[in-house]
Protein backbone atom coordinates (compact mmCIF):
# COMPACT_ATOMS: atom_id res chain seq x y z
CA UNK A 1 0.00 0.00 0.00
CA UNK A 2 2.70 2.25 0.56
CA UNK A 3 4.72 2.25 -2.81
CA UNK A 4 0.94 3.07 -4.74
CA UNK A 5 0.49 5.90 -1.73
CA UNK A 6 3.80 7.20 -2.43
CA UNK A 7 3.14 6.77 -6.61
CA UNK A 8 -0.07 8.95 -6.00
CA UNK A 9 1.66 11.62 -3.72
CA UNK A 10 4.54 12.36 -5.99
CA UNK A 11 3.44 11.55 -9.47
CA UNK A 12 4.07 14.76 -11.70
CA UNK A 13 6.59 16.53 -9.21
CA UNK A 14 9.23 18.12 -10.90
CA UNK A 15 12.63 17.20 -9.56
CA UNK A 16 15.94 16.38 -10.64
CA UNK A 17 18.28 15.40 -7.45
CA UNK A 18 16.83 11.89 -5.62
CA UNK A 19 17.78 11.03 -2.51
CA UNK A 20 16.09 7.53 -1.05
CA UNK A 21 16.82 6.78 2.67
CA UNK A 22 16.10 3.17 3.36
CA UNK A 23 15.82 1.61 -0.41
CA UNK A 24 15.77 -1.91 0.93
CA UNK A 25 15.40 -4.13 -1.71
CA UNK A 26 14.24 -1.10 -4.22
CA UNK A 27 10.40 -1.33 -4.28
CA UNK A 28 10.17 2.17 -4.55
CA UNK A 29 13.68 2.88 -6.12
CA UNK A 30 12.97 2.72 -10.27
CA UNK A 31 10.17 4.77 -9.72
CA UNK A 32 12.19 7.66 -7.54
CA UNK A 33 14.49 7.45 -9.93
CA UNK A 34 12.06 8.15 -13.25
CA UNK A 35 11.35 11.13 -11.49
CA UNK A 36 14.70 12.95 -11.94
CA UNK A 37 17.48 12.74 -13.71
CA UNK A 38 19.98 12.31 -10.40
CA UNK A 39 19.32 9.07 -7.61
CA UNK A 40 21.03 8.25 -4.62
CA UNK A 41 19.64 5.24 -3.06
CA UNK A 42 20.91 4.30 0.66
CA UNK A 43 20.27 1.35 3.03
CA UNK A 44 21.31 0.44 6.31
CA UNK A 45 21.02 -3.57 5.63
CA UNK A 46 23.57 -4.69 3.43
CA UNK A 47 21.57 -7.72 2.48
CA UNK A 48 18.60 -5.37 1.43
CA UNK A 49 21.07 -3.52 -0.53
CA UNK A 50 22.48 -6.03 -2.53
CA UNK A 51 19.13 -6.88 -3.46
CA UNK A 52 18.27 -3.31 -4.94
CA UNK A 53 21.43 -3.46 -6.61
CA UNK A 54 20.10 -7.14 -8.43
CA UNK A 55 16.93 -5.00 -9.14
CA UNK A 56 17.93 -1.52 -10.17
CA UNK A 57 21.88 -1.62 -11.23
CA UNK A 58 23.29 -0.63 -14.06
CA UNK A 59 20.45 2.13 -14.52
CA UNK A 60 22.72 4.95 -13.21
CA UNK A 61 21.72 4.51 -9.72
CA UNK A 62 23.95 5.21 -7.10
CA UNK A 63 23.74 2.69 -4.17
CA UNK A 64 25.36 3.23 -0.89
CA UNK A 65 24.97 1.50 2.51
CA UNK A 66 24.58 4.14 5.43
CA UNK A 67 22.77 5.21 8.64
CA UNK A 68 20.22 7.47 9.05
CA UNK A 69 21.23 8.50 12.50
CA UNK A 70 24.84 8.82 11.75
CA UNK A 71 26.21 12.01 9.52
CA UNK A 72 25.02 11.61 6.13
CA UNK A 73 27.34 11.53 3.28
CA UNK A 74 25.69 14.08 1.09
CA UNK A 75 26.03 17.93 0.00
CA UNK A 76 24.45 20.23 2.21
CA UNK A 77 21.61 22.06 0.06
CA UNK A 78 21.87 19.52 -2.72
CA UNK A 79 18.55 17.23 -3.38
CA UNK A 80 15.02 18.08 -4.65
CA UNK A 81 13.54 15.21 -3.14
CA UNK A 82 14.22 13.25 -0.28
CA UNK A 83 12.36 9.93 0.54
CA UNK A 84 11.93 7.68 3.21
CA UNK A 85 9.40 4.77 3.30
CA UNK A 86 8.43 3.00 6.45
CA UNK A 87 11.84 3.47 7.95
CA UNK A 88 10.80 6.71 11.22
CA UNK A 89 9.28 3.91 13.26
CA UNK A 90 12.70 2.57 13.90
CA UNK A 91 14.14 5.86 15.24
CA UNK A 92 13.22 6.93 18.55
CA UNK A 93 13.95 11.18 17.93
CA UNK A 94 12.79 12.35 14.83
CA UNK A 95 14.57 15.87 15.24
CA UNK A 96 17.85 14.82 14.27
CA UNK A 97 16.69 12.97 10.92
CA UNK A 98 14.68 16.19 9.93
CA UNK A 99 17.72 18.15 10.38
CA UNK A 100 19.36 16.11 8.22
CA UNK A 101 17.24 16.21 5.66
CA UNK A 102 16.56 20.03 5.26
CA UNK A 103 20.48 20.44 4.98
CA UNK A 104 20.48 17.86 2.55
CA UNK A 105 17.53 19.59 0.47
CA UNK A 106 17.85 22.36 -1.74
CA UNK A 107 15.91 25.74 -1.11
CA UNK A 108 12.30 24.52 -1.93
CA UNK A 109 12.81 21.03 -1.65
CA UNK A 110 10.86 18.48 -1.13
CA UNK A 111 10.79 16.01 2.06
CA UNK A 112 8.34 12.49 1.65
CA UNK A 113 7.73 10.18 4.28
CA UNK A 114 5.63 7.03 4.21
CA UNK A 115 5.27 5.30 7.41
CA UNK A 116 2.50 2.84 9.00
CA UNK A 117 -0.10 5.11 10.29
CA UNK A 118 0.23 6.08 14.32
CA UNK A 119 -3.11 4.43 14.65
CA UNK A 120 -2.17 1.02 13.74
CA UNK A 121 1.11 1.10 16.01
CA UNK A 122 -1.16 2.16 19.13
CA UNK A 123 -3.22 -1.10 18.17
CA UNK A 124 -0.23 -3.01 18.18
CA UNK A 125 1.01 -3.40 14.98
CA UNK A 126 5.12 -3.96 14.26
CA UNK A 127 7.28 -4.26 11.23
CA UNK A 128 8.26 -7.78 11.30
CA UNK A 129 9.71 -10.55 8.85
CA UNK A 130 9.25 -13.70 8.13
CA UNK A 131 12.64 -15.80 8.98
CA UNK A 132 14.08 -18.84 6.77
CA UNK A 133 13.45 -21.16 9.32
CA UNK A 134 9.64 -19.92 9.49
CA UNK A 135 9.90 -17.54 12.33
CA UNK A 136 8.97 -14.39 12.29
CA UNK A 137 10.85 -11.55 14.04
CA UNK A 138 9.53 -8.32 15.21
CA UNK A 139 11.63 -5.40 14.71
CA UNK A 140 12.03 -2.64 17.26
CA UNK A 141 9.89 0.39 16.49
CA UNK A 142 9.10 3.31 18.47
CA UNK A 143 5.47 5.14 18.54
CA UNK A 144 5.21 8.76 17.08
CA UNK A 145 2.13 10.78 17.07
CA UNK A 146 1.67 12.55 13.74
CA UNK A 147 2.31 15.69 15.32
CA UNK A 148 5.34 14.69 16.21
CA UNK A 149 5.92 14.03 12.62
CA UNK A 150 5.12 17.56 11.85
CA UNK A 151 7.13 19.18 15.00
CA UNK A 152 10.35 17.38 13.98
CA UNK A 153 9.92 18.90 10.57
CA UNK A 154 9.06 22.40 11.46
CA UNK A 155 11.71 22.44 14.00
CA UNK A 156 13.94 21.44 10.71
CA UNK A 157 12.82 24.42 8.61
CA UNK A 158 9.92 21.98 6.52
CA UNK A 159 6.48 22.94 6.37
CA UNK A 160 4.01 20.24 5.63
CA UNK A 161 2.90 20.48 1.91
CA UNK A 162 0.30 17.85 2.28
CA UNK A 163 -0.70 14.55 3.96
CA UNK A 164 -2.47 11.71 3.21
CA UNK A 165 -4.30 8.54 5.71
CA UNK A 166 -3.95 5.33 3.17
CA UNK A 167 -6.86 2.90 4.45
CA UNK A 168 -7.39 -1.18 3.39
CA UNK A 169 -10.50 -1.60 1.26
CA UNK A 170 -13.63 -1.26 3.88
CA UNK A 171 -11.32 -1.19 6.83
CA UNK A 172 -12.06 2.21 9.28
CA UNK A 173 -8.10 2.17 10.42
CA UNK A 174 -5.82 4.01 8.50
CA UNK A 175 -2.60 1.69 7.84
CA UNK A 176 -0.55 4.42 6.20
CA UNK A 177 0.44 7.98 6.48
CA UNK A 178 2.24 9.50 4.15
CA UNK A 179 3.27 13.46 4.39
CA UNK A 180 4.97 15.89 2.23
CA UNK A 181 7.11 18.92 3.58
CA UNK A 182 8.82 21.75 1.47
CA UNK A 183 12.05 23.01 2.81
CA UNK A 184 11.38 27.26 2.75
CA UNK A 185 13.23 29.13 0.17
Amino acid sequence: MEGEAIRKMLSGLSVNTVLEWGCGTGKNTGFLASLGSSMTAIDFSEEMLQQAVKRHGGTGIEFRQGDIMAEWDVQDNHFDLISSSLILEHIEDLKPVFQKASRALKPGGYCYIGELHPYKQYNGTKARFENTDGTTTIVTCFNHHVSEFIFAAKLAGLSLKTMEEWFDDGSETPRILTCLFQKSI
